[in-house]
């Protein structure tokens, strides 16, 4: 399984894992329909708070001119602790998971919800400890006391 570390962009993961809440919920045929009400509240909502950490994400590591590319943590700079980042490790992450939350409320399918919460433990596995891994071996110490501070997801 080391061959999946750092090879598929989280954003394709994400279209991959998207696409497959469409086809779970196409092939269940409304077998597992699940209600949620003020639908169009919780998706908007997530989608807000997805584009935010998405964004904020983005900006912390251009203002500190880092890479934002996630298959070559090598190319890191440097840490970056501020604004969203200290709240969560992996706010890129952060956001894609929202919106896979938001896609699986919209959808009101139980297994594409389901299926976004295996998001998680994939992201963890195969892009987040391989990236943490590379991390610690540029930046030692700091990096590690930077782990112990803020949570690898929220």
């Amino acid at each position: 399984m080391k061959a999946l570390e750092l090879k598929i962009p989280p954003v394709l993961v994400f279209i991959l894992f998207a696409a497959a809440m469409i086809g779970l919920e196409k092939f269940n045929n409304g077998w597992l329909y699940v209600y949620i009400p003020l639908k169009i509240i919780w998706v908007s909502g997530l989608v807000i708070l997805s584009g935010y950490f998405g964004i904020a994400g983005v900006l912390e590591f251009r203002k500190a001119q880092t890479t934002v590319d996630p298959t070559k943590p090598e190319k890191a700079s440097c840490i970056v602790d501020t604004g969203v980042f200290s709240i969560t490790r992996n706010p890129m992450y952060v956001a894609l998971f929202a919106l896979l939350v938001a896609w699986g409320i919209w959808l009101e399918d139980g297994l594409s919800l389901f299926l976004c919460l295996l998001f998680v433990p994939y992201m963890t596995r195969f892009q987040i400890k391989p990236e943490e891994k590379v991390l610690e071996s540029l930046f030692g110490d700091d990096y590690l006391a930077y782990k112990n501070k803020v949570r690898r997801w929220l």
